[in-house]
């Protein structure tokens, strides 16, 4: 097996032989992916699923690796890895009638959830930038600076011009 190896600014935890099959909890990791970790928390509290239930402990476990072992401070950390792997599936057998037996399969999943630090998010500019957009084309948008582009809708007959489906002249009946 293959040393892991450590990349600064991300921790990770993981759990093996869960019972419950991988593509329940690949359900319920979908949700959380790319998310803040404090987000992920409240998403997988009010989830109702018991996949959910397995995902929150496996992620709390890499915030504490993160903060403990990395120093990393938990409100910058966000959920970068959410794998779900089968693990091993055991058979069991379950009796029927007439001397058949159906096969049960319990299936197991290998979890590994890693967590990383980013920047905080850079705040979306104010109404000054979208200000001056508007004056350079000249003025309330595009439709002002170029008058031939104006809007459908002011068009005699509803927007519709001679020859176009629905306009003057349509034999098709709408």
């Amino acid at each position: 097996m293959a040393a892991k190896t450590r990349v600064p600014g991300q921790a990770s935890a993981g759990a093996r032989y869960l019972h419950i099959s991988s593509t329940k909890l690949n359900q319920v990791a979908a949700l959380i992916r790319g998310a803040h970790v404090d987000e992920a928390r409240r998403i997988l509290a009010f989830t109702p699923k018991g996949a959910s239930r397995e995902l929150s402990k496996v992620l709390e476990s890499a915030i504490a690796n993160a903060e403990n072992n990395f120093q990393l401070p938990s409100d910058e950390l966000y959920v970068r890895e959410v794998r779900a792997d089968e693990g091993p599936t055991m058979k069991r057998f379950r009796p029927r009638a007439q001397g058949r037996a159906y096969r049960i399969r319990r299936r197991t999943a290998h979890l590994h959830i890693t967590v990383e630090r980013r920047a905080p998010e850079p705040r979306p500019q104010s109404g000054a930038r979208r200000a001056r957009r508007i004056l350079r084309r000249g003025g309330e948008g595009a439709a002002a600076a170029n008058p031939q582009q104006s809007s459908r809708r002011s068009r005699p007959g509803g927007g519709r011009q001679r020859g176009e489906p629905g306009g003057e002249g349509d034999k098709s009946g709408s």
